[in-house]
């Protein structure tokens, strides 16, 4: 769950005592949070000259910051991050999160599109954040590719799918086009891309192609762009999301602009798309505001384990809300779900003790 953002310096145990119990203080109430606070309900057997100090320490660092003179101290990306990677505690869930995500789950079986996006609106509705459900595409082969020539420099890749379908898809050429060029092209796709999935196919088959076409080499790496585009690519309308308007309950998106960007991002899906696409499959991923180039708001964070069967990720489900989020509880919800949904599809059930606690 780790980011790339580098810690300010080691953190010494009542630095992090402290740290914790700001961001628990701030996800809950949402407000800056003052030394006055954290003696008097957050039981830290600290004077509160201690931890003023012990805050402005931490802010230097760059885990807090102060919104405005004299209020309390916020987390920042960097906090957060470092709360998520050694300070949280993991949530239990209770026995009636338990049942409900049980029921839930085994009145789905055998229903993956059905079971993957119940289990985001149960997710919604648990932890009151938005969730977003993701189906992964089936895998495409193509049966037969041909061409069409629409003009000198542009041509349509037409492929016949496994499936009966047919995609097409426009490329642009560097030389002048001419039907023996494009035959041969075609064939050389119909050798060597036939009933097999792109990522498959080894650079040395590409450069064989080039080299077979002689002058119009130049065509052959956008025709296969073409054809990588089209086959097996996650497609916007995999993406499903649960409970948008929750996020008006939160004052971070609040900010007209911050919730423009918020409702385009959902609009577009794809920047979930490509997390999805740069994650860990094997694990709980959080991204938290604009953590690795993605595009996602600063004060916003993104939590979602991908659905792997024999090592295929067959889906995601994820929690999108403000960056101040019940990362303890999401986690473990999400968690527990995937582990669920995988354990039924690959014929298995979670231990005893994971249903019973």
């Amino acid at each position: 769950m780790s980011g790339e953002l580098v810690y300010g310096g080691p953190l010494s145990e009542r630095k992090k005592r402290i740290l914790r119990s700001i961001i628990e203080a701030h996800i809950e109430m949402g407000e800056p949070i003052g030394s006055k606070y954290l003696v008097a309900s957050a039981q830290i057997p600290f004077s509160s000259a201690t931890i003023r100090n012990e805050m402005a320490e931490l802010e230097e660092m760059g885990y807090l910051e102060q919104p405005h003179t004299s209020a309390g101290r916020i987390p920042t990306k960097l906090g957060y991050r470092f709360y998520v990677d050694s300070l949280m505690e993991n949530y239990k869930l209770t026995a009636a999160e338990i049942v409900t995500l049980n029921n839930m789950i085994q009145s789905k079986i055998g229903e993956l599109d059905t079971m993957i996006q119940t289990a985001s609106k149960l997710v919604a509705n648990l932890t009151n954040y938005t969730s977003v459900a993701i189906k992964a595409s089936e895998t495409e082969t193509v049966r037969a590719f041909s061409y069409m020539i629409l003009d000198e420099h542009k041509f349509l890749m037409v492929m016949q799918m496994n499936n009966e379908s047919i995609k097409t898809k426009k490329v642009s050429a560097d030389c002048m086009l001419d039907h023996s060029g494009m035959e041969a092209l075609v064939s050389l796709f119909n050798k060597y891309c036939v009933n097999v999935v792109p990522d498959d196919i080894p650079y040395s088959t590409i450069l064989k192609m080039e080299s077979a076409m002689g002058e119009r080499a130049s065509l052959v790496n956008p025709a296969f762009k073409a054809f990588y585009e089209s086959v097996a690519s996650p497609s916007a309308s995999n993406v499903k999301f649960e409970g948008v308007n929750k996020l008006l309950e939160y004052p971070e998106f609040s900010n007209v602009e911050q919730l423009k960007r918020v409702f385009s991002m959902i609009e577009n899906k794809d920047d979930f798309l490509d997390m999805l696409s740069r994650s860990d499959s094997d694990k709980i991923n959080v991204f938290i505001g604009d953590e690795r180039e993605s595009r996602f708001a600063s004060n916003s964070a993104f939590i979602f384990r991908p659905l792997t069967v024999d090592g295929k990720v067959i889906g995601a489900i994820g929690v999108f809300g403000p960056s101040r989020m019940d990362y303890s509880k999401v986690i473990s919800t999400v968690e527990y779900l995937s582990q669920k949904i995988t354990g039924i599809i690959e014929g298995k059930a979670l231990p005893e003790s994971d249903d019973k606690r």
